[in-house]
């Protein structure tokens, strides 16, 4: 089996990879047949050199290789016929966008693996870079509070090295006593908490939030029944009832939008969810919320003044809930929305570590054990020129219907 690590192509450059040379190092040891091949690049957060002086061979030429590893998606005319890929192709949902590359892949008998379709059997995402988008979207969050109130000119996280000196610089601001909400328990939740609580942010309940006034800043993390209720005024027992129905809920997030300063949203949103942050409450004479940090970045989805996705080159700007529009985010009537929609990019390193230990643990092995949990089954998309029957479901996006 010959893996190739490949350059990323796609613009704006990404400087991720799948593997550090330490994880090439680790996959040699525990499985010496593995040929092992890197395509030199100049972007890679890691060297050319990095991998070569731990004796990683790095090559102008990884079209020998069988299975190919990469970050973004490829640029068609770089797919090689008849080859086993691993990337974001960012195509499970149908994006427009994309419906040329997935017929690409198909057209040259590619077997396509997403990274967002690997999952155990309980459908559990098993690696990603959400833990990253939602570190460096809570520290974009301060940003851009500290810009807006003029109170302190946070440096750029894609200047930094590691989460840690995110962390150090964020601890050396003095914030008023504002009161911070974050939405989701995921990976990108988990991540912006893991920042707040570097911090030593004050975590507090929901109930306490709502109803408490603070000398110190706080925060809370609530869950999908802080800020939905059924419809028919009953209330649920457990978050599964609103998985299951989630059209017979309504958002009643207008509770904390009168209460908090900012907003951190690192939630999941189904497709059938009610709407979380609407214009109404944005506009709302009492809506206390001056900052959102949409880190899960769902445009024209639940938070209404996520009307664009912002780029790490220009991560914020103002929305006007009055004519719902974008304006400058000096604008005196503005929310300041930072809704950049690759936030790991600004932490490569950081990221590259933790996704390259996600895919030692959960991915490499089937390719040894001949996939005996299924791991691969599940995440393959394409095979010989044709959907898998999982992904059947994409043949009319194919078609462009």
């Amino acid at each position: 089996m010959k893996f190739g690590i490949i350059k990323e192509r796609k613009n704006p450059p990404d400087r991720r990879v799948v593997f550090t040379p330490e994880e090439l190092v680790r996959l040699q040891k525990e499985h010496p047949e593995a040929i092992i091949k890197v395509e030199r690049s100049d972007i890679r957060v890691f060297s050319d050199d990095a991998y070569e002086k731990l004796g990683i061979e790095v090559v102008d030429d990884v079209s020998d290789c069988d299975v190919f590893f990469g970050v973004k998606e490829i640029p068609v005319e770089y797919l090689i016929p008849n080859k086993k890929y691993f990337f974001f192709s960012h195509t499970i949902k149908k994006q427009v966008h994309n419906r040329k590359l997935l017929r690409a892949v198909l057209d040259k008998k590619i077997e396509l693996y997403d990274h967002e379709t690997i999952v155990d059997a309980t459908n559990r995402r098993l690696i990603g870079f959400g833990r990253y988008a939602g570190i460096v979207g809570a520290y974009n969050g301060f940003r851009a509070f500290g810009i807006k109130y003029d109170l302190f000119n946070l440096a750029k996280a894609e200047t930094l090295p590691s989460q840690e000196e995110l962390i150090i610089r964020l601890k050396r601001q003095i914030l008023p006593n504002i009161k911070i909400v974050l939405t989701g328990h995921g990976k990108v939740g988990m991540g912006a908490k893991e920042m707040l609580d570097g911090m030593k942010l004050k975590q507090v309940s929901p109930d306490d939030f709502l109803n408490k006034i603070y000398s110190e800043a706080v925060y809370t993390q609530i869950d999908v029944l802080d800020y939905n209720k059924r419809i028919d005024g009953t209330v649920a027992q457990s978050n599964s009832d609103f998985y299951k129905n989630p059209k017979e809920y309504t958002s009643n997030f207008e509770r904390f939008s009168k209460v908090a300063d900012i907003f951190m949203a690192g939630h999941f949103h189904g497709n059938a969810a009610p709407d979380i942050l609407t214009r109404e409450m944005l506009n709302a004479s009492d809506n206390k919320i001056k900052v959102v940090a949409d880190i899960s970045c769902d445009v024209d989805g639940p938070i209404a003044c996520t009307i664009k996705a912002s780029t790490i080159a220009d991560p914020f700007f103002g929305y006007l809930p009055s004519e719902n529009k974008e304006v400058p985010y000096s604008h005196p009537g503005s929310i300041m929305v930072m809704s950049v929609d690759n936030l790991p990019c600004e932490l490569p390193k950081d990221a590259s570590e933790g996704f390259g230990e996600m895919f030692m643990e959960h991915v490499i092995p089937a390719f040894f054990n001949n996939d005996k949990d299924g791991i691969l089954q599940r995440a393959k998309i394409t095979e010989n020129g044709k959907l898998t029957q999982r992904f059947a479901y994409l043949q009319d996006y194919v078609d462009g219907k």
